[in-house]
């Protein structure tokens, strides 16, 4: 049975006992990831749209890769034309907000769990939660680990195995451990990438010719 006592602690960042809080989600996700990540997913999506009935919010253009891990399933509120590669890990016991336009590279990790610091509290199965948001037009490199209470802006690239432990301002490239800005992202690199792609489209055309 749900605990709104605990619930409510959880939710606001409070000190709570995971196993009392009881809402069931843990236990109802447990198949439909299962079934997703024993899935022909390549030729058959039947597994992945069971599990996006899941989530707090999905749209029909999410893509998931096998394997991926989730605590608990609705607390997960995926934007539009969100990707993922293998390995997603999430441990939704707090919120977690996806932009439009985020792609996850292999092995991303974001937690919204903490532990204290203190032994003797940590000891007695007491934990905190936090929510991570991350904004639109986000790419996040492999192997990186996104902690606790996080916020990634709009138009942010995180390199691969970066510890994201505090917020990243939009419009910047961020990587490290921890994770830290390394620079803006600028007119050049639009121009420099928008070049790129004027000379793919211009090879596909003289190849399709």
């Amino acid at each position: 049975m749900k605990s709104e006592f605990e619930w409510e602690r959880m939710m606001s960042g409070k000190l709570y006992n995971p196993i009392k809080v009881g809402d069931g989600s843990w236990e109802k996700v447990r198949q439909a990831v299962k079934l997703f990540n024993e899935s022909e997913f390549w030729k058959d999506n039947s597994a992945l749209e069971n599990l996006k009935k899941c989530f707090g919010r999905a749209y029909d253009d999410l893509v998931l890769t096998p394997s991926v891990y989730f605590d608990h399933r609705d607390r997960i509120y995926f934007g539009k034309n969100f990707y993922a590669n293998t390995g997603l890990t999430i441990l939704d016991e707090n919120k977690v907000i996806f932009g439009d336009n985020v792609f996850l590279a292999p092995h991303v990790s974001i937690y919204t769990a903490g532990h204290t610091i203190d032994v003797d509290v940590r000891n007695t199965g007491l934990e905190y939660s936090k929510p991570v948001i991350i904004g639109s037009n986000v790419w996040i490199g492999g192997n990186t680990v996104i902690n606790p209470n996080v916020t990634i802006g709009n138009n942010v690239v995180i390199g691969s195995g970066s510890v994201v432990t505090k917020d990243i301002p939009d419009n910047t490239i961020a990587c490290g451990n921890p994770c830290k800005v390394v620079r803006m992202i600028t007119e050049n690199d639009r121009e420099k990438w928008l070049a790129e792609y004027e000379d793919y489209k211009t090879a596909l055309e003289n190849e399709c010719k």
